[in-house]
């Protein structure tokens, strides 16, 4: 891997490189909302920020960010496994926490699967608590 890693927003149609990703890391599996469409839509949306790392022209990692005018919501953290342990997610993190703060965000939660210990690890020593007495419940409509 090139030491040059440059976070930017991802605002082109190609979203089957974030699906494409998401399936290489290994440890993720794909939700219906994880589909080309969707992706998209996340991209494009003006409540959403997409962020990508990428190292010569390779994308190694991704961040969704969503802010709703009262809180904002981290989900779909993803590390190709070669830069995983390197400070690229952490980096990734950082530069979406400060679009959030622009944003007047004052609290933050991260989507985080409990049964993936390093992602857990990751957003404990980044600083977030894990909230033990909230759960998340959802359906797909």
């Amino acid at each position: 891997m090139a030491d040059e890693i440059i976070i930017r927003e991802f605002g082109e149609d190609k979203g089957q490189v974030v699906l494409s990703l998401r399936q290489q890391a290994g440890d993720v599996v794909l939700s219906p909302t994880d589909s080309l469409e969707e992706v998209q839509a996340a991209i494009h949306h003006s409540a959403a920020l997409f962020l990508v790392a990428e190292s010569e022209g390779r994308i190694m990692e991704t961040i969704i960010g969503t802010w709703d005018g009262r809180r904002g919501e981290f989900y779909r953290l993803t590390v190709s496994p070669e830069v995983r342990r390197r400070g690229v997610a952490r980096m990734l993190v950082d530069t979406a926490e400060k679009w959030m703060a622009e944003q007047g965000c004052h609290r933050i939660t991260a989507l985080v699967e409990k049964d993936h210990p390093w992602a857990t690890g990751f957003w404990t020593t980044a600083g977030y608590e894990l909230h033990e007495s909230m759960s998340r419940d959802f359906r797909d409509v």
